[in-house]
């Protein structure tokens, strides 16, 4: 049997490792953003096309597929072909979908637009986290990997935040709702394509090339628990990110009876802003206290929205409270998610583990949230949240053991603890 060899790539300069790292933190966040643009205006679709809450979630579904289809096809692939010969074409990828939506505002247009901005978030989610983590150790030798990995978390959702804010906010008040935010995003991806054709690619390449294959879980099989346990938990925390990031408006105008599109944005950036304030205010805390405290975040968020839609006079100011603790459940999930995986892994599987964590996530924002469109075809929105509430809760209390077993049992409590020093 042949063996591999690594070639590391020319070392760059200290200063060029700093400029890198924020280059690709500012692309992921702008790939990031385009997939929660059309949020705070699915209702504008809606009035001027007549389409259904169910059309929207097949919509959102199909983001989510693409998602899950390049994930699963080619979210590891940058581990032998290197970081920027991949993300630079998921970046083209993003820039033909916000083309697709200025050009083709129509069903099969979003339908098309929405799976090419799917496959390119599919790339970037492991790809860009994976070239962050080598950046900075490169930047900051003598530093652990946790600012990276609290970057890529905070990214990946203030991007999410980002997108709706800007989406609700022009559709607000200013001219071309449906044009305006992508034209405003097509300049962000363009910036970000030139960021990453100029950042270092530091990843060693093997010889001879692997064969090509598809996706698979890439950690030693003694740390498969632990690896199953993140990858569970990333799917609840998707799932309570995926209700809100596809369903938002439409609650807010059906339950609430606000259909102001900045309203809408203004509370899909707090849910995600939330997310972000976690990771920056937690630093020190540890992988299962992030878990365990995402998790009871993440329940009452979703309870507290389910008692504010069922009120006798729906309270807007309680749904938006529980939308919030929600996005901060799952930000503060993800990032023990991340930590986890970054600890279990090796250097040369390391974007291959993140993309399975991240297919597992898709899957969790997808599934769910297409599971409540095909339920509001038969009942009301209040009653399809009750079941969405109803599943997570379930979902949370039959893992927790598994979830939040203590890792001094477990065989790869050693890599985990750690990441953690």
């Amino acid at each position: 049997m042949s063996s591999i060899t690594w070639h590391p790539k020319a070392t760059a300069s200290p200063r060029r490792h700093g400029f890198g790292f924020w280059a690709i933190a500012f692309a992921y966040l702008a790939v990031m953003a385009l997939g929660t643009v059309p949020s705070p205006l699915y209702p504008i679709y809606q009035q001027r096309d007549g389409f259904s809450t169910f059309t929207i979630t097949i919509v959102f579904g199909a983001y989510a597929a693409g998602v899950v289809v390049s994930l699963f096809l080619a979210g590891h692939v940058s581990d032998w072909h290197g970081r920027r010969r991949i993300l630079a074409p998921a970046l083209l990828l993003s820039l033909a979908g916000a083309t697709v939506f200025l050009l083709w505002p129509e069903l099969p247009g979003l339908l098309v637009a929405r799976v090419l901005n799917g496959l390119s978030v599919g790339v970037v989610t492991a790809t860009a986290t994976a070239w962050l983590v080598e950046l900075h150790a490169a930047h900051r030798p003598h530093a652990g990997p946790r600012r990276a990995q609290t970057v890529a978390v905070a990214v990946n959702l203030g991007g999410l935040g980002s997108g709706t804010l800007l989406a609700g906010l022009l559709a607000e008040w200013a001219p071309a709702p449906l044009r305006l935010p992508y034209v405003v995003i097509l300049v962000a991806l363009a910036l970000a394509l030139v960021g990453v054709l100029l950042a270092p690619d530091l990843r060693a390449l093997p010889e001879p090339r692997p064969r090509y294959r598809p996706q698979r879980v890439a950690v030693p099989a003694a740390a498969r628990p632990r690896y199953y346990a993140a990858a569970f938990s990333a799917f609840l925390g998707f799932g309570g990110l995926g209700l809100f990031t596809g369903l938002t408006s439409t609650f807010l105008a059906v339950i609430m009876h606000h259909p102001s599109r900045a309203l809408a944005g203004a509370s899909l950036f707090l849910i995600c802003a939330a997310g972000v304030l976690v990771q920056i205010t937690t630093p020190g805390w540890p992988l299962r206290r992030s878990l365990a405290v995402g998790t009871v975040l993440l329940v009452a968020g979703i309870g507290l929205a389910v008692v504010a839609a069922w009120l006798g006079t729906p309270s807007l100011t309680l749904f938006v409270i529980g939308a919030v603790l929600s996005g901060a459940g799952a930000g503060a999930m993800f990032r023990g998610v991340l930590g986890t995986t970054a600890a279990i892994s090796t250097p040369e599987g390391r974007a291959e583990a993140l993309a399975g964590i991240f297919l597992a996530g898709y899957l969790g924002m997808s599934v769910p949230v297409i599971g409540v469109g095909i339920a509001l075809r038969h009942v009301s929105p209040r009653v399809a949240l009750l079941g969405f509430a109803v599943f997570v809760t379930l979902g949370v209390i039959g893992a927790a053991r598994w979830l939040l077993a203590d890792p001094a049992r477990s065989p790869s409590a050693a890599p985990v603890a750690a990441v953690r020093r």
